[in-house]
This record gives structure tokens, sequence and C-alpha cells, in this order.
């Protein structure tokens, strides 16, 4: 049976680090904590679940921390988790261990309205590291498998909002190059600073060179198209989205972007088209890409309800909202709808 070395990266998480090492730690063969330099009582939390406890210098580099952390492993596989994680089912991920020899586990991951896959079991010998100072990620290779055994990012308290971006600008002041995976997250955490024009202006790069992951050349897309909507551009806010048309087959997500334009220009017709088609997208849940659970039914239905009111075709509306509701019964969307076609 394999085992599994549980390494970890904390700082500042007395709220949380409990919640979840209680979550995991029945299903893992031990427990690593680094602290980057904690000021509160992690350190003693930590101890409380394992001896295993080690300092390591803050240098703005996740993937240094998380390599180093792996680095004091001694089980068949390292699986991370960051403190504010819930493994969901451990006992299933105990009973995975019997027959696991993969190279690495994918597992979903749920964070807030998304859900993707991430790499959450990692063959310790197979010589794979962390890249990546901001948003780390392991490269794979050799044999990976995919486990609907999920983990649920469940945050408690807000972080510095600034630190990713103080991050890539250190990097950028320091001459580096960034990779196009490393482009879109810039340009993401700009939009988070109100840096609409900036962001667009990579994004536009980005696309013209066509290089690097195709699921961060599509959410390059629509962070483009949502940049020209702030910006007051329909029109190149909808040519970013159909852009994503040339490198895959249309996703629900891009095609509900491509609705709310219209359906904002009251061109109820053609938001129709786009959240039909959206909700008869399939749900691409392996692609290693954001994945918007709602847009692929409950979202279009929603808007097409009442587009088609808007137009008149009451019954239609009607249906759509039934529809909704077989995807969530309680939302208080489809609640509202109910009551206000009975009066």
């Amino acid at each position: 049976m394999a085992t599994i070395s549980l390494c970890m990266i904390v700082k500042n998480e007395e709220e949380v680090l409990a919640r979840c090492l209680n979550s995991a730690k029945d299903a893992v063969d031990e427990i690593i904590i680094v602290d980057t330099g904690s000021t509160d009582s992690t350190r003693e939390i930590a101890q409380s679940f394992t001896d295993q406890v080690y300092s390591f210098d803050w240098i703005d580099d996740f993937s240094a921390a998380r390599n180093y952390s792996f680095s004091k492993a001694a089980m068949d596989y390292c699986m991370w988790l960051d403190a504010d994680d819930v493994l969901e089912e451990p006992q299933r991920l105990a009973e995975l261990k019997k027959e696991l020899t993969c190279q690495m586990v994918m597992m979903p991951y749920r964070v807030g309205g998304l859900t993707y896959y991430r790499e959450r079991l990692i063959r310790r010998d197979g010589g794979m590291k962390w890249e990546g100072a901001v948003h780390e990620a392991i490269s794979p290779v050799g044999e990976i498998i995919y486990s609907d055994i999920s983990v649920t990012h469940r945050k408690e308290k807000a972080t510095d909002p600034d630190r990713n971006l103080r991050i890539y600008e250190k990097e950028l002041a320091a001459g580096k190059v960034l990779p196009p995976r490393d482009q879109f997250y810039y340009a993401r955490e700009l939009t988070y600073h109100g840096k609409e024009a900036a962001a667009a202006e990579i994004l536009e790069e980005m696309l013209q060179k066509g290089e690097g992951w195709l699921e961060n050349l599509l959410e390059a897309c629509r962070l483009l198209g949502e940049c020209r909507r702030k910006m007051g551009d329909p029109e190149k806010a909808k040519a970013a989205l159909l852009h994503s048309f040339s490198l895959a087959a249309p996703r629900a997500e891009i095609c509900c972007d491509l609705g709310d334009l219209f359906f904002e220009k009251e061109d109820y017709f053609t938001a129709i088209f786009w959240y039909e088609t959206a909700a008869q997208r399939p749900r691409p849940d392996r692609s290693g890409g954001f994945v918007l659970p709602d847009r692929y039914g409950l979202y279009p239905a929603l808007q097409l309800c009442v587009c088609c009111y808007r137009i008149g075709e009451r019954e239609k509306a009607m249906a759509w909202n039934e529809y909704a509701a077989a995807e969530q019964p309680d939302h208080p969307a489809v609640l509202f709808n109910r009551r206000f076609f009975q009066q």
C-alpha cells in the first residue's frame, strides 16, 4: 500500500489549521508543516499534530517554500493542502492508497463557484518540482489518474490583497520575463486592482503570440472580454470572446459572457442563442481549466427565463425556470420566478 506525506506551508493560520489537519490526518502517514513566519499560535497548533514543524524564511516565492516542504517528506507520495482547505471524504483517500502506482493524482479543487482539477498527490521520487513564484504548479510527467475525491477551499479571513501583484512586479523590476502562464495571472491581479487597461495590453499581446497552455489562453479571452466590457467597449469585448473559438470548441462560460453582452443591449433573440448554446455544452471537468459549474445549466436557464419572458414567450420562460429548478430547486431566483408567474 502506498504511503502519503502531507506537506503544508503556513503563516498565521491559527483559525483554520486544526480544521484542515483534522480533515486529513487519518488518511496520511506523516504530516510536515513548514512555517514561513507566523506570529500567532500556528506553530503550537501544528505541533499538536506532528513533530515535523520546520521554519522557512519567506522570500516571495511559493514554489521555493513548497519544494522545501516536499524535501522533508519520506513517504511514497507528497500531498499538499493550504491551511484553509478541507479534504472531503478522507476515508476514500485512505482506500485509494491501496491501489496507487501512478506518478500523479489529480483531484477536484472547489474554490467559491469554481471547480478545477489540481495536482494533489505527487510521486516523491518522480523528480517533479513546483515552479512559479505565485500560482505555483507542477508540470506532470508519467502516468496520471483522476480521482473525484475533492478538496474544498474554505477561506475564513482576508489575505493581503496586494501580495501577488507585489511579487510579480518585483520579478519584473528584476528583469524577469514572465512566461505565458504568469502573464495571465499577472493580468488578472491587475484587474483586481482596477487596472483593466494595463491588463488588456498584456492579454492582447499574450493572445497575439498564442503561446502557453490552452486553458490559460481561453481564460485570457474571458478576462480580456471582461476588461473591455468594464472599459466601455462591448464590441472589443465580443471580439475577445469570439477569439476563443479559434482555439477550442465553445465553452459554456464564454457563451454566457457573450449572452450577457447581448442581454445588456436588450438584443434578447441573440442572447437566447448564446445562452441556449451554453446550456448544451459538455462540462470539461478534466481539462484542468477553471470550470464554473452553474454556467452549464443553472445560469443560462435563468437568463433564458428572463429573455423569453421579455420577448413575450411566457410558457418557454416558465419551462426554463423549471429547468433551472432541476439544477437547484431552492435557488432564490427560481423561487422568485415561480412566485412571479403565479401572480
